[in-house]
């Protein structure tokens, strides 16, 4: 199976073709396209497109559906065990339903699906393909029958992202693509990359024959994310507004909080894996780790805190190298493993010890990391102020500068975002919204990388760089 191309930050890409702009979902706003489609090219004929990062685990979303009833729809859907499955429900028979056997449980890397469909056939064939190479293997097969007219490609409602039920989508798309009339194999959206060949990446479908029905969705528009890019009808938005637009990309995937830990922690994810917020539960409760780590390079990212006013309101943002339940139970002091940054006393921590006392951080307040790997130190700042003096340009190494020699790392020598509380009683809870580069809050600051990469609230230290796979495959 050919790796994303976008995962393993250490594969040399040739990228002749950008993809720049994906649009971020979040199930819980209710967020979604919709709109009617009108007479097909060919109702027995069509494929969808499309790259997908996923942000949640274990539940049903729904990435488009095809509406006239509850009994009457079309589904494209993952399943409670992260499985993909199509289908076709008419009089509330299936008539068509494909289930894969692979589960989608990365949500650190962007897949490319393709799902393409014949009903003409003597023998009709709805046929998936995942980065490039076409699915065999199925837990659920079952084909329409010749000339059978689909839900999918009709003149009924349509809607990528929400679906009229509880199934909203939560995650992020890209390069979205329906073609009326012909069923297309992946290398129509695709292709692999001439120096590392087994590594998938998209090319540009804008040639394309796309029929009556047909649509592509690039969003590159931030003012009508709706808008279909081959000149068609456009989409009419829900919930849906210009911050939604990301720059994490299939061409450049930038890092999230990861949401598997949170099986080890009490906190909720939500905007595209950016926002985390702990239970507030008495003791220390972990609130999420990146999901990439680095092992090299240096490192710029900050964060949005929304705190309490009491001395309970231990809210921690910091670094650990250690992905483990130590780390997770231990997210206030961190055990030997986190450096932190607590809100209520400005206090900077490492390995249970006081390194110096900094300013409070309260509601709304920019929290900046200069993570120095290359040099071991990671520096705090809050509103443009490097505390106790840090300077990560010059490289300090006064005691704005902590040391992150003695931070033990579990994790093959990978060092990690994270935050969390240690609340004295129940009820403070430790809220942040990360920004790693496409932040999911309106941020107007507009300050990039050296290479152009990021929004950012505060001028990004020079020789520091946003964390995504671009930067990573040249100075991680």
């Amino acid at each position: 199976m050919p790796i994303n191309s976008f995962l393993y930050p250490g594969a040399k890409v040739t990228t002749a073709y950008e993809v720049a702009n994906s649009c971020r979902f979040n199930g819980a706003s209710d967020d979604g396209l919709n709109r009617t489609l009108g007479t097909p090219t060919n109702n027995y004929k069509w494929t969808i497109s499309f790259w997908l990062k996923r942000t949640e685990l274990g539940v049903e979303d729904a990435i488009m559906t095809s509406f006239t009833n509850t009994q009457n729809r079309g589904m494209l859907l993952f399943r409670t065990d992260d499985q993909l499955e199509i289908l076709d429900l008419q009089s509330d028979s299936y008539v068509m339903q494909k289930k894969t056997n692979r589960k989608f449980r990365d949500v650190s890397a962007w897949y490319h699906i393709v799902i393409s469909s014949d009903a003409t056939l003597s023998s009709p064939e709805t046929k998936f393909y995942v980065n490039g190479v076409e699915e065999t293997s199925f837990a659920t097969t079952n084909e329409y029958t010749q000339n059978q007219a689909n839900k999918w490609n009709s003149a009924i409602a349509n809607y990528i992202g929400n679906d009229s039920s509880t199934r909203d989508f939560s995650g992020y798309l890209a390069e979205f693509v329906f073609v009326d009339g012909q069923a297309l194999a992946a290398d129509q959206f695709g292709e692999f990359d001439s120096d590392s060949p087994t590594i998938w990446k998209p090319i540009d479908v804008s040639g394309l024959t796309f029929g009556n029905n047909g649509f592509y969705l690039d969003f590159e528009d931030s003012s009508n994310l709706g808008n279909d890019a081959n000149g068609g009808t456009d989409w009419t938005v829900s919930n849906l507004t210009a911050v939604d637009q990301s720059t994490d990309t299939c061409t450049n995937n930038f890092a999230t909080l990861n949401p598997i830990q949170a099986a080890l922690s009490s906190a909720t994810f939500s905007e595209g894996n950016l926002k985390s917020v702990t239970a507030g539960t008495s003791g220390e409760n972990f609130g999420g780790g990146s999901s990439i780590g680095v092992a090299s390079g240096k490192w710029y990212f900050e964060a949005k805190a929304t705190v309490g006013s009491g001395s309970s309101d231990r809210n921690v943002i910091g670094v650990t190298g250690e992905l483990s339940t130590i780390a997770y139970n231990k997210s206030y002091y961190g055990s030997s493993s986190t450096v932190s940054y607590q809100s209520y006393n400005g206090k900077v921590i490492k390995n249970e010890s006081d390194q110096y006392t900094g300013s409070l951080y309260a509601t709304g307040d920019i929290i900046q990391i200069a993570l120095d790997i290359d040099n071991l130190h990671v520096y705090f700042g809050k509103n443009g102020t490097w505390q106790n003096s840090g300077n990560p340009e010059s490289g300090s190494t006064g005691t704005g500068a902590v040391d992150l020699v003695a931070l033990t790392s579990t994790t093959d020598g990978f060092y990690f975002v994270y935050h969390g509380d240690n609340s004295g009683a129940s009820g403070p809870v430790s809220t942040f919204e990360f920004n790693f580069g496409s932040p999911s809050y309106s941020e107007s600051g507009g300050e990039t990388d050296g290479n152009g990469y990021g929004n950012f609230n505060q001028s990004v230290p020079s020789g520091y760089y946003a964390l995504n796979v671009k930067n990573l495959a040249e100075y991680g």
